[in-house]
């Protein structure tokens, strides 16, 4: 066990302002929006976003997979600060100023890659009862540059000071080649290189990206339908969860030190955890009533931060899994990926 350091933990991904309000089934048939799911925009979700503002009371939160996680685990471990380091592309306009202002508040050290010709990326999160769905319009976050800021010397210090490092795979639409940097340098140095499926059309659309990487995984993250879809577009045939879960852990792996990490969740239904030797571990989620859930949106994230934010002070891996399961229980409580002034995590 250790006690974190700044910069131990390192993120990066497409940092993006939540757009959030709950709409009606009307809304997603409109926009043809399945209700929990995750798509990139396009031309026409263009005036998905106005109505979305216009017509409901929308609220802005700092979203984006990758910083709310990292965001989390801050909290979760609340000091030092800057334990969590965040990498990403936003924009020079005011939805940019939001987010390094939360950044800062929520003690996180992030380092923007700053950029003029496209504004801080956006996603509307459409809420119908306890389902999300998720259109994001990536903007500056797909401008990210490998050359322009990784590579920096002063920001790759940042990389080289951190011991675990986590990414959602929603990057992969934007940077292989930072990703694979980044896993690299962890498989080389014996570090902990996490990965989350993110989203169905990672897997569908995305798959060489994500087979790149996926030697370099220590640890995998996704939930029931990213792990059926993943299994769907790797040919496991099979839909049973526990099974996904272990044929993802057995894939080829590079740093043969670590064995990977599988860890599926399932919404309300029990949290699969594979390791090796074909070992399914099962913990069950923190009981919760559905009156007292505000919205899914950040759940899954926050599960991730939590455990994180123990994965980085290398308590055992049932922790880990209860600080996300915890994290997870507080976020749904409330409007986005937000959280009380300090966690009450025992």
């Amino acid at each position: 066990m250790s006690a974190p350091s700044p910069n131990s933990l390192f993120g990066m991904g497409n940092p993006l302002l939540d757009i959030s309000a709950e709409v009606d089934k009307d809304f997603l048939d409109k926009f043809g929006l399945k209700p929990n799911n995750a798509i990139l925009a396009d031309e026409s979700h263009k005036a998905l976003f106005e109505e979305l503002i216009g017509k409901f009371p929308a609220e802005y939160h700092a979203g984006g997979a990758t910083q709310n996680s990292i965001r989390v685990a801050q909290w979760m471990i609340q000091k030092p600060d800057k334990v969590g380091t965040f990498f990403g592309c936003i924009g020079k306009d005011k939805f940019g100023d939001i987010l390094k202002k939360k950044a800062l508040e929520g003690k996180v050290d992030a380092h923007y890659y700053e950029q003029e010709e496209e504004p801080t990326g956006t996603c509307a999160v459409c809420i119908t009862g306890d389902k999300r769905s998720l259109v994001a319009n990536l903007a500056a976050a797909n401008a990210y540059k490998k050359d322009k800021h990784l590579d920096l010397e002063e920001n790759w210090a940042l990389v080289e000071k951190a011991k675990v490092y986590y990414i959602a795979g929603f990057f992969l639409t934007v940077s292989l080649e930072s990703i694979l940097k980044v896993a690299k340098h962890a498989a080389e140095n014996n570090k902990v290189f996490c990965l989350n499926l993110a989203a169905p059309f990672i897997s569908q659309f995305f798959k060489d990206g994500l087979m790149q990487v996926m030697p370099y995984v220590d640890v995998l993250f996704g939930n029931e339908t990213e792990a059926a879809e993943f299994g769907k577009a790797q040919e496991f045939e099979t839909e049973d969860v526990e099974e996904l879960a272990k044929k993802a852990q057995a894939l080829p792996k590079e740093n043969t030190k670590r064995p990977r990490v599988v860890v599926f969740t399932q919404g309300k239904e029990n949290t699969i955890v594979a390791q090796s030797d074909n070992k399914i571990d099962t913990f069950p989620v923190l009981k919760i009533d559905p009156k007292d859930i505000v919205d899914t949106n950040g759940a899954g994230d926050a599960f991730v931060g939590g455990f994180l934010s123990q994965l980085v002070q290398e308590k055992p891996l049932e922790r880990s899994v209860e600080a996300g399961h915890y994290s997870a229980n507080v976020v749904i409580r409330r409007s986005g990926c937000t959280f009380p002034e300090k966690p009450e995590f025992h």
